[in-house]
């Protein structure tokens, strides 16, 4: 979903002549439902005033697609602004942008981490350049127009209040900076992320790349599927015996006839030390690899973070991330947004969502209407119970 697209032309009328910010606001309220906070349209005034200013440049053509708050489907993560044309070679190309409004910031000895001043106090978060390479990463693992429509997505950040320091952009955070680069404040550092513009999108698209990416099907791609059966295959820890094996296999021949007309529900139960969790993670892995859509939840973020360690290691552990996710991250999802969903310890699910258990109606029911297959993992003895 994208909450509000234009070409540049478009764009820079409206920020011109019209409050950008209330534009954007009347787009999210008729695509979402919802408002949002003052201060998220506060940033949208500030930072996209500084966009259109990127954008003033006669060779940046007036037909590139411009996408503000393009929402990635498996997560929560919007994307804040989109830039779609074709490069010299006639490639299809989206200049993914993260704004920040930052002055300063802290560096960490931590992965990709820093701190700095969010709301009422200084926070640890990730790097603006490892955002906005996770986000294309998304795009490139999930998105069947970027893996299969030729589509390349090219990722920056764009600090337009942060002066260059050496701290943001320190050598510990050069790995992500590669991958993204990194713009900051100043004429010379505004220039730069013009001609990181013109480079990828010479040529204007009127908003055909956006439309592919609004419209592309979510499914993994064949490389990362094979990439994490591979991984699966490497860790004997995992290694499905006896009960558990013949479980596995029904439960995945269930999921695999499963459909939007034909949902099912799958309940597995399974005393501790049964091994339901490593049953719940070769089911995410074969399930994948079939080219199904979906993935692990649990209500706690220790055994998402555990397995996913476990599995994927700390150095790709971001490719695979989005297919790790909390129980309360499903109130506002769409039927059958996903093929199938494996929800272990299912039995410690909360009633409804949020911090203070005020969103959603029912976790159980959002969950089973979120996937054409449902599968949860309680304890008991391990048997397993379908429901069509």
């Amino acid at each position: 979903m994208i909450v509000y697209e234009a070409d540049k032309k478009q764009f820079l009328h409206q920020s011109d002549y019209d409050d950008i910010e209330n534009v954007i606001l009347a787009s999210f309220k008729t695509a979402t439902g919802k408002s949002v906070s003052n201060s998220e349209i506060q940033s949208w005034r500030e930072s996209l005033r500084h966009v259109a200013m990127v954008l003033r440049d006669d060779e940046i053509p007036n037909e590139m697609g411009i996408a503000v708050e393009l929402h990635i489907p498996q997560s929560s993560k919007r994307i804040d602004v989109t830039l779609t044309g074709r490069d010299d070679a006639g490639n299809k190309n989206a200049v993914v942008i993260e704004l920040k409004q930052w002055e300063k910031a802290t560096a960490t000895d931590k992965d990709a981490i820093v701190v700095t001043y969010l709301g009422k106090g200084q926070r640890e978060v990730v790097h603006p350049s490892y955002q906005a390479w996770s986000y294309a990463s998304l795009l490139e693992g999930f998105n069947e127009a970027v893996y299969d429509g030729g589509i390349s997505i090219k990722p920056c950040a764009y600090l337009h209040n942060y002066t260059r320091d050496g701290v943001i952009d320190a050598p510990h955070y050069s790995g992500y900076t590669l991958k993204a680069p990194l713009f900051l404040k100043g004429a010379k550092e505004r220039q730069q992320l013009r001609d990181f513009i013109k480079k990828h999108v010479k040529y204007g698209d009127s908003k055909e790349v956006l439309y592919e990416l609004a419209n592309g099907r979510i499914r993994p791609s064949k490389a990362l599927a094979d990439a994490l059966k591979g991984l699966l295959t490497a860790k004997p820890e995992f290694v499905l015996i006896d009960d558990q094996k013949e479980v596995f296999e029904a439960t995945q021949a269930l999921a695999r006839t499963a459909s939007p007309e034909q949902p099912r529900v799958v309940i597995i139960e399974g005393g501790p030390g049964t091994g339901k969790t490593v049953l719940a993670i070769n089911l995410l892995v074969r399930l994948t690899s079939a080219g199904l859509f979906g993935q692990y939840v649990s209500k706690n973020a220790a055994p998402r973070e555990v397995y996913q360690s476990r599995l994927v290691g700390t150095i790709t552990k971001t490719k695979f991330s989005s297919m790790f996710t909390g129980s309360g991250s499903f109130c506002n999802v769409e039927a059958n947004t996903y093929d199938f969903l494996v929800v272990d310890e299912a039995h410690r699910l909360n009633e409804k969502s949020g911090l203070y258990g005020n969103l959603g109606d029912n976790q159980v029911k959002e969950l089973i209407n979120a996937s054409a297959c449902t599968i949860f993992f309680i304890d008991e003895d391990l048997h397993i119970f379908t429901l069509n």
